[in-house]
């Protein structure tokens, strides 16, 4: 299957794409800061320099989306062009996540990972519920957790 754009209007909707700054990524942000967590932003003392980082509390919130890090919900879906080039990129950065946990774990974090479908589409929960099991979980929670959007009815 052809790309249904020319490729200067690709190159375009591709570099609009932000690593870091996103939109959930702000309102988690705000919200939790709000709430009086003070964070650190993507700290580079720590392998993938993570999202945000709570030392107070030995804290990780990782923010997915669910394209990028292949989760197993409904935003998901492998392309279907350059199956070759996206299966491998995105494989990549499953296992460099699992890696990276791995080592959180090792080095005494506890991580939570809060995936794209919990704030967007027809399974979110909503930002406000978001941020209550989120803060429950820094909190009070000591192991690795995540957040996913809801179960389809």
């Amino acid at each position: 299957m052809t790309d249904t754009v020319n490729s200067q209007t690709r190159l375009r909707m591709m570099s609009g794409i932000r690593g870091k700054d996103t939109k959930p990524e702000l309102q988690i942000r705000l919200a939790l800061h709000k709430r009086g967590f003070r964070y650190c932003l993507h700290y580079k003392r720590l392998p993938g320099k993570p999202d945000l980082v709570l030392p107070k509390y030995s804290a990780i919130v990782l923010l997915n989306g669910c394209f990028w890090h292949c989760h197993d919900c409904h935003l998901f879906k492998w392309p279907s062009t350059r199956k070759e080039f996206w299966h491998k990129k995105i494989t990549e950065n499953k296992l460099r996540d699992q890696r990276n946990i791995a080592q959180y774990r090792r080095l005494g974090w506890k991580t939570l990972t809060i995936w794209e479908c919990s704030l967007k589409g027809k399974t979110r929960l909503g930002l406000e519920q978001v941020i209550e099991t989120t803060t429950r979980w820094i909190q009070f929670d000591t192991m690795d957790a995540e957040i996913t959007g809801r179960t389809p009815d």
